[in-house]
């Protein structure tokens, strides 16, 4: 599994939901199991089969979230700059194309948003932005095509 950079918010939220499946969810689904368990007939019970997929889907949850836990490095806040584009910059860029302005902050994978203008910087337009400085054109290729873009400011 590869490193992942994430804040300590983002590595904060992901210890709370392992706790949470660990904690909360397993133990309910255990139960599920053992209530479909005390009907009888495991060959034709469908609440069983349904629990014990679920129990599978869990487990191999809480799995993902630990091997991330495992592999993360914490980025020290402290140190980002405003030279160039990196990660938990906000950068507001220009679409060369049709003169469109955006703002977003880079950040790990995990903690994407778009909703909060939040991009993760292993996406087409994240990568593409990393290390440019104010003033940079780039072209980045996305699923529709190419598009241009002018970094207009970059700050934390």
């Amino acid at each position: 599994m590869a490193i992942s950079y994430m804040t300590e918010d983002g590595y904060r939220k992901l210890l709370e939901e392992v706790g949470y499946l660990e904690t909360v969810k397993r133990p309910e689904i255990s139960r599920q199991i053992a209530e479909a368990r005390d009907k009888g007939d495991l060959s034709e019970n469908a609440e069983y089969d349904a629990a014990k997929e679920a129990q599978g889907i869990l487990e191999s949850k809480i799995a993902q979230l630990k091997g991330l836990i495992a592999n993360a490095r914490l980025i020290n806040e402290s140190q980002i700059s405003t030279d160039i584009v990196q990660i938990l910059n906000k950068v507001k860029i220009r679409n060369l194309n049709n003169n469109q302005q955006m703002e977003y902050t880079l950040v790990a994978e995990n903690e994407a948003n778009l909703k909060e203008g939040k991009i993760a910087v292993n996406t087409p337009i994240g990568k593409g932005l990393l290390g440019k400085k104010v003033g940079d054109n780039v072209a980045i290729t996305v699923p529709s095509g190419v598009i241009s873009f002018e970094i207009l400011e970059i700050s934390i």
